[in-house]
């Protein structure tokens, strides 16, 4: 996968709608990532949207399959929706990435590893500074360790 930047670019891709689930520690100043099996970068559990699922259902589904998590919905972090954004994957398919960030409680599951991912664990924002991170997800990131009182728009 690679993300390809320029003005408007996103113009040359299909939409994608993709979730991201933001679970902090109990001190808060931790958040679960995982490592992708695709290309070894970290990033926040989540994924895409299948068609008949809300975009609640669908991120609380990629956090149990790449985690064995179970988390429960608390509040929309953001909505990242940048055109000048491509994301490419081998394959040729091209998509502007609509991405939803929500943050999760979790309510129960065993903690695993997936066909998608290859590590996970929790890091304060200084730890996934030095991290290969998806660029997608540093701002989301950003946002959630923000704390804000309302989602952001970007």
């Amino acid at each position: 996968m690679e993300i390809l930047l320029g003005v408007r670019i996103a113009r040359e891709g299909h939409v994608l709608v993709g979730c991201s689930a933001v679970v902090f520690d109990d001190t808060r100043e931790r958040i679960l990532l995982t490592q992708r099996a695709d290309n070894r970068q970290w990033c926040l559990p989540g994924g895409q949207l299948e068609p008949g699922e809300s975009v609640a259902e669908a991120c609380l589904r990629e956090l149990h399959e790449e985690t064995g998590l179970i988390g429960q919905v608390k509040r929309l972090i953001g909505v990242y929706s940048s055109p000048d954004r491509l994301l490419c994957y081998p394959d040729g398919n091209r998509y502007h990435l609509i991405g939803l960030s929500f943050e999760v409680e979790l309510v129960g599951g065993v903690p695993g590893l997936s066909d998608e991912t290859t590590a996970f664990g929790y890091y304060t924002a200084n730890e996934i500074a030095s991290l290969d991170l998806l660029i997608t997800h540093r701002e989301r990131i950003a946002d959630a360790f923000a704390n804000l009182a309302e989602a952001v728009v970007r």
